[in-house]
């Protein structure tokens, strides 16, 4: 089976949103480790003053983090599914987000607008992840930081095969059960194609950006998920 892109990612991402949120909530310590990887952006303060977008925000699970460590912060949230969106625009905290459906690579934010970007679960997910780095880069002011939380594996066979069996234990018989088991297989699979944490820094730097690190998260998502950090040179204009 090939990956879902593009129009059919999206139109499966749209039919799992009525369960999506259970179906996280299932991971011990997702939302926690979301918020861990926005304040290792480092960002001062509460975020006051601060412009920040959320690339391929979800049902806002990404936003919610940022929310809740930049509460300050001036925060615009893009996705290409509508169904993602309409559960991302419900929650009690997304009064003052600014929400924008579209794929992040058509998104037409101004250059240089903002002081961070932030995207969870969003590369593996693209066709082309090096233009989307791209659109990141170009996006962000001399000096902004990039976030990346994402499901990256670290080589070692162990963490395929825990990364494996989590899924086809747990997550893709539940989700069979939904009617979204096509989305959770390519979700799987998206995690076992994709780069692991040593080739997404290469890929990181590869765009320009400098400064770039890779955190591993704790829990039974370490050597699986990764937080990736990362600055546009300050002196470009």
């Amino acid at each position: 089976m090939t990956l879902l892109r593009d129009e059919d990612l999206a139109t499966a991402f749209d039919h799992a949103s009525r369960s999506y949120d259970t179906l996280v909530a299932a991971n011990p310590g997702y939302h926690a480790h979301l918020r861990r990887s926005v304040r290792r952006l480092g960002l001062p303060g509460h975020g006051e003053g601060l412009r920040i977008l959320d690339l391929g925000c979800g049902t806002g699970a990404s936003t919610a983090a940022l929310r809740r460590v930049l509460p300050g912060a001036d925060i615009t949230a893009v996705d290409a599914s509508a169904g993602m969106l309409r559960r991302a625009v419900t929650k009690p905290w997304a009064d003052g987000v600014t929400f924008v459906h579209t794929p992040v690579e058509s998104f037409g934010g101004a250059g240089g607008e903002f002081d961070a970007v932030f995207a969870a679960y969003l590369f593996r997910n693209v066709s082309d992840p090096d233009a989307v780095l791209a659109i990141a880069r170009d996006l962000l002011k001399p000096g902004g930081r990039l976030g990346v939380h994402e499901y990256t594996l670290s080589g070692r066979r162990r963490d395929r095969a825990v990364w494996t069996l989590v899924c086809r234990g747990v997550v893709q018989p539940a989700a069979t059960v939904l009617g979204d088991g096509e989305l959770y297989r390519h979700l799987w699979r998206s995690v076992v194609r994709f780069d692991t944490a040593d080739r997404f820094s290469r890929r990181v730097r590869a765009a320009g950006f400098e400064q770039v690190r890779a955190l591993p998260l704790p829990g039974w998502q370490t050597g699986i998920t990764h937080t990736f950090l990362a600055r546009r040179a300050q002196d470009e204009r």
